[in-house]
């Protein structure tokens, strides 16, 4: 079983948490979107929305996130010997349905200062145009993505996207804050694939610097998260790359911000 991922990507810190906490056995594979590497044409033809995780095992490829986290929990059933109760209530899918509806995209780059962004789209642009040129018969699909990032790049403009995925995320944190007034976990007493989604959710906020305004105001949440990142899960896939990262952030940004106007004299 192969997944294609990177540590940045959210999503990937799901699916990656669930097999850590499934302990399921797969080999990993490094795609950077901010250098253009999941547009290369052999990800780009296994994957034509270029979207981060995909999952592959044997000719089986899956894209979904949540379907991944689903398809992870039967393998490891199967693996266990145990019968489907072990597989996620109807309250538990409900609750990553709901975690994933939330879109961290225009909420992450309106975060991130326009002169990085900036560059990393054209960056990307370049890219995309390169793989067209050198795989006509993808020329319609990375046209698409073209189209795609240029739609970015507008809807950040646009005062309403913003206050709209902020908003989203503040309804979302006020329902869960309320929920864990009665259980110790998302979904009740036991640690589930729900609080696997939630989980990457404010480890993004924490990369952002934003934990005093959207965790610690909410007391419930702050209790919940400080113990979160106990587990050995969050650790792997989580606090291994981020942990401390504040320390290195201006020499990390400028190594980004070099790295990627290097790159683009190239394209």
């Amino acid at each position: 079983m192969q997944l294609y991922h990177h540590p940045y990507s959210l999503d990937s810190q799901k699916v990656r948490l669930a097999l850590e906490e499934k302990n399921i056995d797969y080999t990993s594979y490094h795609v950077n979107p901010i250098t253009g590497k999941n547009m290369d044409t052999s990800f780009f033809r296994m994957n034509p929305r270029a979207k981060l995780p995909v999952l592959k095992n044997g000719a089986h490829i899956i894209f979904n996130t949540i379907e991944i986290i689903q398809y992870i929990e039967r393998i490891s059933v199967v693996s266990s010997g145990a019968d489907d109760m072990n597989l996620s209530s109807r309250e538990v899918v409900q609750w990553m349905h709901k975690i994933q509806q939330w879109d961290p995209k225009f909420f992450t780059l309106d975060h991130i200062p326009e002169k990085y962004r900036l560059y990393t789209s054209k960056f990307i642009r370049r890219v995309v145009i390169a793989r067209m040129a050198e795989s006509p018969d993808l020329a319609s699909a990375y046209h698409r993505k073209l189209r795609e990032a240029y739609e970015i790049e507008d809807k950040l403009k646009n005062p309403e996207v913003l206050k709209w995925s902020k908003e989203h995320l503040v309804r979302l944190l006020d329902e869960v804050e309320t929920k864990l007034n009665d259980t110790a976990y998302l979904a009740g007493e036991e640690f589930t694939m729900a609080d696997v989604m939630l989980i990457p959710v404010f480890s993004r906020l924490k990369l952002l610097d934003l934990e005093d305004e959207y965790i610690s105001c909410r007391p419930n949440i702050a209790e919940y998260w400080v113990l979160m990142q106990q587990r050995p899960s969050y650790k792997m896939v989580i606090g291994k790359y981020f942990d401390g990262w504040r320390k290195y952030k201006t020499l990390l940004k400028t190594w980004c911000f070099v790295r990627i106007r290097s790159m683009l004299r190239r394209y």
